[in-house]
């Protein structure tokens, strides 16, 4: 038995996913062990599994390809294979409903002036933030998507800026702490 996954992206972003020359896909397929098989028309993109059904790549696959598809660069997208790297897909209307005025409100805070909001918090979790369509996309480790998505969740709620950059800068603070008493308390020879 084999991986199979039939997963749909928007169409414009067919062409970032097959790259120049299709280079993104070549280097997808070859680095995951799998085949993309691409409907340009439909958005469709069939993820064959070339080795064993254990294999996590295949999965990875998947999520880079999602990824692309919510509008990440493949560069970014492909730093799911780095570490314990995940994605993570919030869709707006959880916060606003179906309103696509409340969406692009909710969006409009999220990116700020100039993309300064989306850059602040993607400095201070240490992650990775598209705003896509309805959804925001988050590449990170599980820790730094936590902390990006309550801010995320913050901001949507309608917390001011300040108070959520404040909370990210306490956590990192707070990470960094954890971090040197790990390293002080090693017996290092």
């Amino acid at each position: 038995m084999s991986f199979e996954k039939l997963i749909r992206i928007p169409e414009d972003r067919i062409g970032v996913l097959i790259g120049k020359s299709g280079q993104t896909k070549s280097k997808i397929e070859q680095t995951c062990y799998v085949k993309l098989e691409i409907n340009s028309d439909t958005g469709e993109i069939l993820i064959s599994g070339l080795g064993k059904i254990a294999d996590i790549q295949p999965f990875k696959a998947m999520e880079i390809v999602m990824a692309i598809g919510r509008g990440f660069s493949p560069e970014t997208a492909m730093r799911l294979l780095k570490g314990e790297n995940a994605l993570h897909v919030i869709d707006l209307r959880e916060f606003v409903g179906k309103s696509s005025a409340q969406v692009e409100r909710i969006k409009g805070r999220i990116i700020g002036e100039g993309g300064k909001a989306r850059t602040n918090m993607e400095n201070l979790s240490g992650t990775k933030i598209t705003v896509y369509g309805r959804t925001v996309a988050i590449i990170g480790s599980p820790t730094q998507l936590k902390l990006a998505v309550n801010a995320i969740s913050s901001l949507s709620d309608g917390s001011m800026h300040g108070s959520v950059y404040n909370k990210l800068e306490t956590a990192r603070r707070k990470d960094k702490l954890e971090k040197l008493r790990l390293w002080e308390n090693q017996d290092v020879f």
